[in-house]
């Protein structure tokens, strides 16, 4: 169980002085649940991916996982607390091929079948990804692919995607959808996933609507995505697969 109480998080502004970005936010994720967090641009729901996986640090409140207070912890404990993480913006490896990348995540032999395996989930041809570096060579939507794979392989108890879709092309897109509902499916693990896309909502067990850095609504997706799709004027920020 994941759990936020009164999670606040400020940057420092040159015009306002302190901006808050994330507001006395207060949240539970059960275990084995799958969670969506959507809202607008600019609302703090990568902000509060990053308080989760250790990568900022709140201005006050708490973040307990499993029990254990989590709130001062860095990245590397939260990690190997059962915490995985994919960026937004993949990070560039230089010197490491995917291979040594995917054996890191799965902590086993480089020639465990299973590598090429998580590859082909994300929609990438191992024989043709397996032994290139990590590096210039490949673009954005390639790294996002790599990067969603090493998660999957890590098969922690708390994975968080922001934004998974982001620089991936329609085909991946279909695959990621299966993946994900793979993986919940298998009741091992709790996701969290930042979204815009309504084909990932709609299979999330959860919503969450964030806005201005405070909860704006929460409930079952029956309930919240009717809501969304209706175009009001606060929720306009979906997108179509």
């Amino acid at each position: 169980m994941l759990e936020l109480q009164n999670l606040s998080f400020q940057v420092s502004d040159e015009a306002d002085g302190q901006k808050e970005i994330i507001k006395n936010l207060n949240l539970t994720f059960e275990d084995h649940s799958f969670i969506a967090i959507t809202g607008p641009n600019g609302g703090g729901k990568s902000t509060l991916a990053k308080l989760i996986m250790g990568i900022e640090q709140p201005t006050w409140g708490k973040i307990i996982f499993d029990g254990t207070d989590i709130t001062h912890m860095n990245i590397t404990e939260r990690a190997k607390l059962g915490i995985s993480f994919a960026f937004q913006q993949p990070v560039r490896f230089k010197g490491i091929k995917v291979r040594d990348l995917i054996t890191l995540a799965v902590g086993g032999s480089k020639n465990n079948p299973n590598i090429c395996d998580y590859l082909s989930k994300v929609g990438l041809c191992a024989r043709d990804y397996i032994n290139r570096d990590i590096d210039a060579s490949l673009s954005g939507g390639e790294l996002k692919r790599i990067e969603i794979a090493t998660v999957i392989a890590r098969d922690t108890p708390l994975a968080v995607f922001d934004e998974p879709e982001a620089g991936i092309d329609l085909w991946s897109f279909n695959n990621l959808i299966q993946v994900f509902e793979e993986l919940h499916a298998s009741r091992s693990n709790s996701l969290i996933i930042i979204s815009h896309q309504e084909r990932i909502l709609n299979i999330a067990d959860e919503i969450v609507v964030l806005a201005d850095g405070s909860l704006q609504a929460r409930g079952r997706r029956e309930d919240i995505l009717p809501e969304l799709l209706k175009g009001t004027e606060s929720c306009r920020f979906y997108q179509k697969a």
